[in-house]
């Protein structure tokens, strides 16, 4: 099942500490991060298998990484996608850290049940 773009909707939901994406009102996918020390540390992105391979996942990882940008915080890509993503795009170089034991531990407590 392919997606056009104008089907596509990223949102911020920040009560939950991610951004979702959806298809036609759906959500499909989601990109989880905390915050600690002005940095925005992603740590999981997913997107359901019907959707794979549409380009979404990237479609979510632009906008997440643009609005933290635009909030002004740092990006550290935890998750693995992120990290690939941002090492292919170089957009966001002037916004990245490297993952740190900090950052590691800001994930670990945001995880914790």
């Amino acid at each position: 099942m392919a997606t056009d773009a104008e089907a596509q909707t990223v949102t911020h939901n920040s009560a939950r500490s991610r951004f979702e994406i959806a298809v036609d009102g759906r959500r499909v996918g989601l990109a989880e991060y905390t915050e600690d020390d002005g940095r925005r540390i992603f740590f999981h992105t997913e997107v359901d298998d019907a959707y794979s391979g549409q380009g979404l996942a990237g479609a979510l990882i632009r906008a997440a990484l643009e609005a933290t940008r635009a909030a002004g915080l740092r990006i550290v890509p935890v998750c693995p996608y992120v990290a690939a993503f941002v090492k292919r795009h170089h957009d966001w170089d002037d916004s990245l850290e490297r993952v740190d034991r900090e950052a590691l531990s800001a994930v670990k407590q945001a995880t914790r049940a």
